[in-house]
């Protein structure tokens, strides 16, 4: 199970969200900008990293040159979200060396680009979010509901290639009380693909239960810039785990 820090971006700056909620945000500017912010996980040892654009999935503008330096000084992949509603803003991260795209509204309202992305780069380099509220899809920066269940959610995307999908528990987010382990569990043994779990996570033990339910990856935010979680400690109890 790969563990993946999370560098969420708002105005140029490191932030966390509660909720997906602006108002409800903290700067992590004393740790640095984006990309030492970057560096220090990969530091650490991440060997992947999750970025978003906060500005560009609420609305608000873009963060594109920021995430364009990340990729550029980065030594480990990167998957980068928020905000990207078009076929171009998608060929344009994925041009400049973002690894894979995270999906989300774009997915939802136009499928058939979906498809596209898929025939020009490689199923390997698209994620499709499947942000949930109690099971149910969200979009538009979870402002707006996409009218399809999760479980859904997954099983038409991945009839069509898709192999990567991102899961994250809105009323979870940013909050560190545990993971949604029974949905993921229920989705775990129902699809055969590589789920990214976002949301929630608080403790060591967290990361234990979702390696032992079958995961592929885990979205680290709030918890590692806290220090809640120390990535390094975690990083190691996971690769025990897998490994004794």
């Amino acid at each position: 199970m790969e563990i993946i820090p999370a560098v969420d971006i708002m105005r140029g700056k490191v932030v966390r969200l509660v909720r997906g909620d602006p108002s409800k945000y903290k700067s992590y500017e004393h740790l640095g900008d984006p990309l030492s912010v970057a560096r220090r996980w990969i530091s650490n040892g991440a060997r992947y990293l999750h970025i978003i654009d906060l500005d560009a999935a609420l609305g608000f503008g873009s963060n594109f040159e920021v995430i364009e330096r990340i990729v550029k000084g980065s030594t480990v992949p990167l998957q980068v979200g928020g905000g990207i509603r078009s076929l171009d803003a998608a060929r344009r991260y994925l041009d400049i060396g973002v690894d894979r795209v995270i999906l989300g509204s774009l997915a939802f309202k136009s499928p058939g680009s979906i498809s596209l992305l898929i025939e020009e780069y490689n199923p390997e380099r698209v994620v499709v979010a499947v942000d949930h509220w109690k099971g149910k899809v969200m979009i538009k920066g979870w402002k707006e509901m996409a009218d399809i269940m999760i479980d859904e959610a997954i099983s038409r995307f991945s009839s069509m290639g898709i192999r990567y999908f991102l899961v994250t528990s809105i009323m979870r987010d940013g909050t560190m009380k545990g993971v949604d382990l029974n949905v993921l569990r229920e989705l775990t043994g129902s699809f055969d693909v590589n789920l990214i779990v976002a949301g929630g996570v608080g403790s060591i033990k967290d990361l234990i239960l979702l390696n032992r339910i079958g995961v592929y990856g885990v979205v680290i935010g709030k918890a590692i810039y806290e220090g809640r979680i120390k990535l390094r400690d975690a990083i190691h109890a996971v690769r025990r785990m897998e490994t004794s």
